[in-house]
């Protein structure tokens, strides 16, 4: 039982995952081994063929014995060559099993991943949420007309502000001319239009009357 709770331990499942690699540095390494055997085999070979050639025609004995030596090594290149053929599978096996594994254990990961972001979320969920969400803005754009649409304060006619307006016009025409020294035609004293009267008593009268007239032509003129 304490052998299957420590599997689940962090060093048991780290040398767990280091296993496949672990075991792939070995065959590699007696794959070096067996590569290396193989090339000293070949030289061996070599080198009986050499000495078979050598004694051919001058030693018979040492010409056969240099032949079965070389036949002995075939036969050990032949076995070193199909154990290297073993290793590579296996070498190609295993890595192809850990990374189908790690493929595998990286989909698991997303997949959690994936579960712990959406949680409790549902497409009900989400389309709820949505008609809420659309409920109160229906809602806060209704109290917003509402509130727009209240006239807080007195009416105010318009009618009265135009005339207020023009008066307020009016005066500051009127104190523009009086800046000026001119006066506006309707506010000058009539001319008088009666017969004028050849008296004394009357002159200073008259020359109101021209002093008026005058005003008023200026007043005209500057208009």
């Amino acid at each position: 039982m304490s052998g299957i709770w420590g599997w689940f331990g962090g060093g048991a499942a780290q040398k767990r995952k280091d296993t496949p690699k672990n075991v792939i540095l070995d065959l590699r390494t007696n794959l070096e081994m067996l590569q290396k055997r193989e090339a000293h085999i070949l030289r061996q070979i070599e080198e009986q063929e050499k000495e078979a050639r050598k004694h051919v025609n001058t030693n018979k004995t040492a010409a056969k014995n240099a032949l079965r030596r070389k036949k002995v090594y075939e036969g050990n290149l032949e076995q070193t060559m199909n154990h290297i053929g073993t290793l590579e599978t296996q070498i190609n096996a295993i890595e192809s099993a850990n990374i189908n594994k790690e493929t595998f254990e990286a989909m698991q990961r997303a997949s959690e991943a994936m579960k712990s972001i959406h949680g409790k979320l549902t497409p009900e969920k989400v389309d709820e949420a949505m008609e809420k969400l659309q409920e109160h803005n229906q809602l806060n754009e209704e109290i917003a007309a509402a509130i727009g649409s209240v006239n807080i304060g007195q009416s105010i006619d318009d009618g009265e502000l135009d005339a207020e307006l023009d008066e307020l016009m009016a005066k500051d025409l009127e104190d523009k001319m009086l800046e000026t020294g001119t006066v506006h035609a309707d506010r000058l004293p009539s001319v008088a239009t009666g017969e004028l009267k050849n008296n004394k008593g009357k002159a200073p009268a008259v020359e109101d009357d021209e002093e008026a007239e005058l005003n008023r032509l200026k007043a005209e003129m500057a208009m």
